[in-house]
Parts: C-alpha cells; sequence; structure tokens
C-alpha cells in the first residue's frame, strides 16, 4: 500500500466526535420520577393551603408566599444541578460549619415567636437554620463516613467523632427549644449510623444508656409543656380544652373524612377553625377531612413512592459518598413523613414536625426540594467523573 492510499484511508477513519453532547447524555439519565413526584406533592400542599387558609387568611394568602418559596426552592434546585454531587464532599465541613454559626445567630440573635427563638432574619426574610442542618448533617456523615474502612463495624470509640458532630447541633436545637427538629436529627443521623453497620453489642449498650436516661432528661431537660404533651399523647382526654386539644381536633379531623371526605373547602373542623395550626403542623388533618381514606391512601403511596425512588438511588450509586447521602436525604422525608402522619393521628405525640411539600413553611420547604434535587443530582450524574 502506498503512502497516499495509507493517508487516504487514515482520513475516511479519522475520528468523529460524538454528535451528542454531554448534557444529553445527561438528559437521558435524569431522574424524572423523582421531579414529577416532588411536583405533584408540592401542587396537593398549595391547593390543600388554599384551603386550609381560605377563612381567616384571605387578606395574607400564604399560599401565594409558599409559591414565592418554592419558586426559591426551584432556583436552588437548577443551581445544585450545574454542579457534581461530589463537589458537596468536597466542602461537606464548610456547610456543617456554616449551619452551626447560624444555629448560635439564632439563640444570639434570634426572633422569638410563641416562646421558641427558632427563626435568624436577613433583611425582611427570616429562616430556620435548624431546617437547614438536617441536609448538613446528612452531607457532613456521608463525607466523614465515606472515609470509613471498618469491615466488623462501629466501635464505641468510632462513634465519638460522629455522635460529637451530631450532639453539637442537637443541643443548640433544643436549647431554641424544638424538640422535633431535634429528633429528626437524631433519628436520620442514627438511621445513617445503622445502616453503614453498628456492633451488636454497642447497639445494646447505646439502648441501655438511652434506656435509663430517658427518666432523667423527662424530668430534668424538658420543658413543662413538652412533658404535658407526653401525657396527653397518653390520655388526651386528661386535659382536653389545654395540652390534649389539638390531638383531639386532629383525630377529630381525621376521623371525620371517611371513606371520601368532605369535599375541597367543605371541612368543618378546619373551616371553623377547631383545629389549630391547621397549615403547618396538622395540614394533613386538613386533607384528610377534605378527601377521606381514598385521598390519604393516594397521598401516603405518593410518599411511599418518593421514598422508595430514594433508596433505588442510593442503591444504584457507583460510590460511598453518594450512597450515604442518597439513603441520608431519603431517611430526612421518611422520618418527617412517619412522625407527622402518626402526630396527626394521635400514634405519635405531637413534636411540630412539618409534613414534606406540604406544611406551610419557607425553610421547611426549601430543605425539601435542596433534598430532592441532590437525590436527582446522584442519580443524573453518577456515571460522571
Amino acid at each position: 500500500m502506498t503512502y497516499s492510499s495509507m493517508e487516504t484511508d487514515l482520513s475516511q477513519h479519522d475520528y468523529q466526535p460524538s454528535s451528542t453532547p454531554m448534557y444529553d447524555e445527561e438528559l437521558k439519565r435524569f431522574n424524572w420520577t423523582l421531579l414529577i413526584l416532588e411536583l405533584i406533592l408540592i401542587a396537593i400542599g398549595i391547593f390543600n393551603l388554599m384551603s386550609a387558609t381560605g377563612v381567616q387568611d384571605k387578606s395574607l394568602g400564604l399560599y401565594k408566599s409558599q409559591l414565592i418559596w418554592v419558586g426559591v426552592g426551584s432556583i436552588l434546585t437548577a443551581l445544585i444541578m450545574l454542579v457534581h454531587y461530589s463537589f458537596f464532599s468536597r466542602i461537606a465541613y464548610a456547610i456543617y460549619f456554616l449551619n452551626l454559626l447560624l444555629l448560635v445567630a439564632v439563640l444570639v440573635f434570634g426572633r422569638s415567636t410563641l416562646g421558641a427563638k427558632r427563626w435568624v432574619g436577613f433583611g425582611g426574610v427570616a429562616i430556620q437554620p435548624s431546617e437547614f442542618m438536617k441536609v448538613s448533617i446528612v452531607i457532613c456523615l456521608a463525607k466523614l463516613l465515606e472515609t470509613e474502612r471498618s469491615i466488623t463495624g462501629f466501635s464505641l470509640k468510632d462513634l465519638m467523632l460522629p455522635l460529637f458532630l451530631v450532639g453539637i447541633p442537637t443541643l443548640l436545637i433544643m436549647k431554641q427549644p424544638d424538640l422535633g427538629t431535634a429528633m429528626i436529627i437524631c433519628l436520620v443521623a442514627g438511621s445513617m449510623l445503622l445502616f453503614y453497620k453498628i456492633k451488636p453489642k454497642v447497639i445494646i449498650s447505646l439502648g441501655l444508656c438511652i434506656a435509663f436516661a430517658m427518666p432523667i432528661a423527662y424530668q430534668f431537660v424538658l420543658k413543662p409543656y413538652q412533658k404535658q404533651r407526653i401525657i396527653s399523647f397518653i390520655d388526651p382526654m386528661s386535659d382536653p380544652k389545654g395540652s390534649g386539644y389539638n390531638s383531639i381536633q386532629s383525630m377529630i379531623a381525621v376521623g371525620s373524612g371517611k371513606l371520601f371526605g368532605k369535599g375541597y373547602k367543605k371541612g368543618t373542623q378546619s373551616q371553623l377553625n377547631f383545629l389549630p395550626e391547621h397549615h403547618t403542623d396538622f395540614i394533613f388533618s386538613v386533607y384528610s377531612e377534605e378527601h377521606g381514606f381514598v385521598g390519604c391512601i393516594l397521598l401516603i403511596a405518593l410518599f411511599l413512592a418518593f421514598i422508595l425512588s430514594g433508596l433505588s438511588v442510593a442503591a444504584q450509586s457507583n460510590d460511598k459518598f453518594a450512597l450515604l447521602l442518597s439513603f441520608g436525604l431519603t431517611c430526612i422525608i421518611f422520618w418527617h413523613t412517619v412522625i407527622n402522619l402518626g402526630m396527626v393521628m394521635g400514634i405519635l405525640p405531637i413534636v411540630g414536625v412539618p409534613l414534606p411539600f406540604m406544611s406551610y413553611g419557607g425553610s421547611s420547604m426549601i430543605t425539601s426540594m435542596i433534598a430532592t434535587a441532590l437525590l436527582i443530582n446522584v442519580s443524573s450524574k453518577k456515571t460522571m467523573f
């Protein structure tokens, strides 16, 4: 073969760059299931909020404020999707300590409402740093555990640093006081540590310590109103017009929906203001009264599909950080949903935990949307390095 023929042959087989850009490949891997489930839950939440605040709140229009927060969450979602999830591994501790400073700022400069100091203002906007700490602690623990090489599981000594990192924000949040958020952080962190594996004898030892500590905490740590909530949970009728009122009215609202509900904006418990905090903690009670058992099953099925999709992202992750991050973020949605539903149905004590995508609150909405965005990021970029 002559040199010229070789040159011609090579030119015919010259490398042609792929006509499909990288973002097209990423778009094919985009987790539309999580995004669609998120949008459906947000839409249901907005319409439910319109009903919950339709009587006493026509001038304020809380659903309009909620839509603004959804817009802010959408912008943050877009920004999160611009980077690879490994970026959050590199800045994990910076995120944690920045959020920790915000929690300190709450105690020093925070705004008090109903006896609790949980918000800090920037300009005319108030945020609740304890909400963002849920995501921060997941990112921090995922970073910490990704370098752990223990095969047999964590010993008590190995748990010292993770428990220290979880304990500091938990104590700061309880100081506000916000027992519900502190409990969520502990449950999420505990779920991640158990998922990673802890030695059985350590689990038994910690369980015994918690069992012995509970009566001490009840006596010396919990505030009087928190103790009364536990008593009212055991027997709501012990104080039906006081601490047991919220639980009783919520159970009435849930039960009165029967099979198909009373209809949109026709729930008497919420429309006549018998149900307290029906735009935040008891938003599910409003939904249950109006849409009944069938509507509740459909809503719970949506949350279940979201949680299973999150676990699927974790199961298909290519590295340890992505696995732990996805699992922890899914745990946030799981524990919020379980505790809120149990709370409004009288199965669990009332601890002030919002229902993701449904309860009114900017910080809660943004936290849920950030968690979803990170899950989609892991799912979409798991093959990009």
